[in-house]
């Protein structure tokens, strides 16, 4: 029962381990080596613990020559081996989340106290909904009108901050048509629970079909 509700609590509209986008997946690739990671540690530690505990005199007969090469290897060199692996990957995923060539569109958005304004290309602005293509990278260029705001769609790419007066780039792409919800990820006021957009993915097909150019 409780292995089901744990379970469970991974999943929904806002779960990094649920991607459904190229960069949200490699986001969720990290999280998976680090807890991993923590579990070989993890492991590790508690066996050390019950050996002390169960063999304290097999401990206590060795030489402190040989109980200094134990603590060497297995309580340094263990960890640090563990945590070089996962910074050289984290390393790996940030630079690959970096964008690459040109995107399908660019869209600038601006935070504020509270909530968003998307102006795609054409110059045409909405506010509470990003609407995109699915299977196609879309680049947004973020800033903010007052305080520092965080944007942050879960399912389909990592954090980005929204500074006033400057502008930082964050590629996103969902795989599959769909809604996914965002949040602002950074405290900003009173009002921050409830700084949210939803971003719309279609289907250019669809779009097209249905009689036009989709927006």
């Amino acid at each position: 029962m409780l292995l089901s509700s744990l379970l469970a609590a991974c999943a929904g509209s806002l779960s990094t381990i649920d991607p459904a986008g190229p960069s949200a997946s490699r986001v969720a690739s990290l999280w998976w080596w680090m807890l991993g990671g923590s579990a070989i540690l993890s492991a590790l530690v508690f066996a050390l613990l019950l050996v002390a505990l169960f063999r304290r005199g097999v401990a206590d007969r060795k030489t402190p020559e040989r109980k200094r090469v134990w603590i060497g290897w297995l309580g340094l060199g263990m960890p640090i081996a563990v945590l070089m692996v996962l910074l050289a990957f984290a390393l790996s995923v940030g630079e690959r989340n970096l964008p690459t060539g040109p995107a399908a569109r660019t869209i600038d958005v601006r935070a504020y106290n509270y909530g968003w304004e998307f102006c795609d290309e054409d110059g045409r602005c909405s506010e509470g909904m990003l609407r995109i293509p699915a299977g196609q990278p879309v680049d947004l260029d973020i800033t903010s009108s007052d305080v520092i705001h965080s944007l942050w769609i879960p399912r389909l790419a990592g954090k980005m901050d929204a500074i006033p007066g400057q502008v930082n780039r964050l590629r996103i792409e969902a795989s599959v048509p769909g809604t996914y919800e965002a949040v602002c990820a950074e405290y900003c006021g009173i009002g921050h629970a409830n700084h949210r957009f939803v971003v719309e993915a279609y289907d250019i097909g669809e779009s097209v079909a249905a009689g036009g150019t989709a927006p």
